[in-house]
C-alpha cells in the first residue's frame, strides 16, 4: 500500500474534460496540506497514460468525459494496470487509487463505477473538508462515498437483498433475453463457454433464480438488461 504518513505527499492526478473545472481543483488542491497535483488530464486515454507513466497515489476521476474514452473505462483500465504491476488481487494492490468525483449520483453510474474498482465516488457539491478527507482515505485504499452516494448504495442493498451484476453479467443477461445458448454467448462475447456457465451460475444466485428464463424475466423486472 502507498505510504501517507505524516510526512509524505499524496500524489494526485486530475482528470476532468473542462479546464476551469481543472484549474479550480487545481487551486482547491495546493491549498490542502500533504497534498500535491502532479499532473491533469483532460480525457480517458490520457488519464490511463499519465496514470502509468506518473504513478500517483489517487486519481480523481470526472465520469463524463466528452468524446472518446469515459470514466468508467479509464477508471477499470487504471486499477486494472495498477494490479497487473504489483501481481495483487483487489484489495491489496498498491495505487493509483481511483476517486471519482462527479455531479452524477445515479444508481447506474454508482454502480458502474465501483463496478469498475474505484475506490470512492464523491459529488462535486460536497465542501472542500469532505474532498481532502476522501482524498486521505482513496490514497490508503479506503472507501470513501459521498453521504448522498453511501445512502443510495445502502438502500439498494436493503431492497434487493443481493448484491449488484457486474458489466460481464449485464452483457451476458443481454444475450440471454435475445435466446443465445451457452456457446453462442460465448463466441458473441469472446470468452469460453466455461467462462459463461460461471457467470450464469453467479447470475443466477444473484437473481435468486433457477433457470434462464427465471434469470430473463427478474432483468427484465429489474431493468438490469444493457
Amino acid at each position: 500500500m502507498t505510504s501517507t504518513g505524516p510526512t509524505s505527499l499524496i500524489r494526485i492526478l486530475l482528470c476532468d474534460d473542462h479546464a476551469v473545472v481543472r484549474a479550480g481543483l487545481l487551486a482547491l488542491l495546493s491549498s490542502a496540506p500533504g497534498i500535491e497535483v502532479v499532473g491533469e488530464a483532460g480525457g480517458g486515454e490520457e488519464a490511463v497514460a499519465l496514470a502509468a507513466r506518473l504513478r500517483p497515489d489517487v486519481v480523481l476521476m470526472d465520469l463524463q468525459l466528452g468524446p472518446g474514452m469515459d470514466g468508467i473505462e479509464a477508471t477499470r483500465r487504471i486499477v486494472a494496470d495498477a494490479a497487473a504491476r504489483t501481481g495483487a488481487a483487489e484489495p491489496e494492490r498498491n495505487g493509483p487509487y481511483v476517486l471519482v468525483l462527479t455531479t452524477y449520483d445515479t444508481d447506474a453510474d454508482i454502480t458502474r463505477a465501483i463496478d469498475a474498482g474505484a475506490t470512492g465516488y464523491l459529488l462535486k457539491a460536497e465542501r472542500p473538508e469532505e474532498l481532502f478527507s476522501a482524498i486521505r482515505a482513496a490514497a490508503e485504499g479506503r472507501t470513501a462515498l459521498s453521504p448522498p452516494v453511501a445512502g443510495r448504495v445502502m438502500a439498494r442493498m436493503r431492497g434487493s437483498g443481493r448484491p449488484g451484476l457486474t458489466d460481464r453479467e449485464r452483457d451476458i443477461l443481454g444475450q440471454l433475453a435475445r435466446g443465445l445458448g451457452n456457446r453462442e454467448i460465448a463466441r458473441a462475447l469472446f470468452i469460453s463457454e466455461a467462462t459463461v456457465k460461471t457467470h450464469l451460475g453467479r447470475i443466477y444466485d444473484k437473481l435468486g433464480v433457477d433457470t434462464r428464463a427465471g434469470a430473463v424475466a427478474v432483468a427484465k423486472e429489474q431493468r438490469l438488461l444493457p
